[in-house]
């Protein structure tokens, strides 16, 4: 089967922060998940933007609780894709979520495969920029098999890296101990971080904004290559002043990069992340 823009479509869910996806491609759907400040309940990127979000977590006398999509949630997005003959459903780490789980059990309620389910085995803007990958195969012109192959290859060769505002959400999220969290707000510790195999790992620890400045540059230029098809997203908790600093970066540490995504994250990754996470993400295409 020849797959193409009229004939494909791609899902993704809200924490791949790309919520404009549809109003740029008509192929394309985002099924929201759910953020919950005490009784009240907020679908991700439609109830409740980005912006608006933070200001909420700033005064909120505890953390928000978030949620994925039921299966009928899914059900609902592959119903409104109802002429298209194939479907790719991206999502976030299935380590991370159960997003993916709920994705493929509407997958096998429709039944035969007409619905794909993909786990990114990433997060945020990293899975937006999967789906531009595929969507520039669909473009031309493509087949299941290759896009197979592109997942594989994405799953190996994408990376990510970023760094937390906070303390504060880490901890009490249970990602690291109370004292851990004191002693590196008080010595200003950023940990920094990234992804492997699915789950969110440690890369080191530094102290201040220009040593995590340099790691990340490190990071980066070790895992990629200056040459053309080498794409990047930026992403940043509600810290716009950051865009520029890691354009600047990128410019410099890989000047053959092409940025294509910039964008806030939304409210579910930010409860998790908190306010004043900054990183970006990068994938070399062939």
């Amino acid at each position: 089967m020849d797959l193409t823009e009229t004939n494909t479509a791609i899902v993704l869910d809200s924490t791949s922060d790309f919520p404009e996806a549809r109003e740029r491609y008509p192929n394309m759907r985002v099924v929201p998940l759910y953020v919950r400040f005490g009784e009240e309940s907020y679908r991700d990127h439609v109830d409740i933007g980005s912006h608006d979000f933070y200001e909420r977590l700033e005064h909120a006398a505890a953390l928000p609780t978030t949620s994925q999509p039921t299966p009928q949630d899914f059900l609902d997005a592959y119903a409104s894709l109802d002429g298209y003959e194939r479907i790719y459903s991206l999502h976030l780490s299935a380590k991370l979520s159960g997003t993916f789980q709920s994705a493929a059990l509407a997958a096998a309620e429709l039944g035969g495969e007409r619905v794909r389910v993909v786990d990114s085995e990433t997060v945020s803007l990293a899975v937006a920029m999967l789906a531009l990958a595929i969507q520039r195969r669909l473009a031309r012109g493509t087949s299941d098999e290759e896009i197979d192959r592109l997942v594989e290859r994405f799953r190996r060769r994408s990376g990510v890296v970023f760094t937390v505002g906070t303390l504060e959400y880490l901890q009490k999220g249970g990602r690291i101990g109370r004292a851990q969290a004191l002693a590196g707000t008080i010595l200003n510790v950023k940990p920094i971080l990234g992804v492997d195999g699915g789950v969110i790992v440690p890369i080191g620890k530094v102290r201040g904004r220009q040593k995590a400045l340099a790691e990340f540059a490190r990071v980066f230029t070790s895992a990629s290559e200056d040459r053309p098809g080498l794409r990047v997203a930026i992403a940043h908790a509600d810290v716009p002043e950051w865009i520029d600093v890691l354009t600047d970066l990128v410019r410099r540490a890989r000047p053959q990069a092409e940025i294509e995504l910039v964008g806030n994250l939304g409210a579910v990754v930010g409860s998790h992340a908190g306010p004043g996470a900054v990183g970006f993400f990068w994938f070399q295409d062939e």
